[in-house]
């Protein structure tokens, strides 16, 4: 099944986000569940949050993704969503 997570970076956390991008994307790279990425903008294109599709079998999988992402556990986010997805189109 498809979860979305939806996270929210922190208000002024730029600088943790770019701190851990690298460990971040390595981590989306490992793990081989994430069917589709990238960071939520504001309206002067900086980065502000994620959309992550994770391919998993059970919502604990996205959970345990979810937890152990480098992002989360260095403290970027103000609020982290998993929501099931169907994929429609793409």
């Amino acid at each position: 099944m498809y979860v979305s997570l939806i996270a929210r970076d922190k208000p002024g956390a730029l600088e943790i986000r770019k701190a851990n991008r690298a460990e971040h994307l390595a981590y989306i790279d490992s793990t081989g569940i994430v069917a589709q990425a990238g960071p939520l903008l504001d309206d002067n294109e900086q980065m502000v949050g994620s959309l992550v599709i994770l391919d998993v079998e059970t919502m604990a999988d996205a959970e345990n993704w979810a937890a152990n992402d480098p992002y989360a556990k260095a403290g970027l986010f103000s609020d982290v969503e998993l929501v099931r997805w169907k994929k429609v189109i793409g």
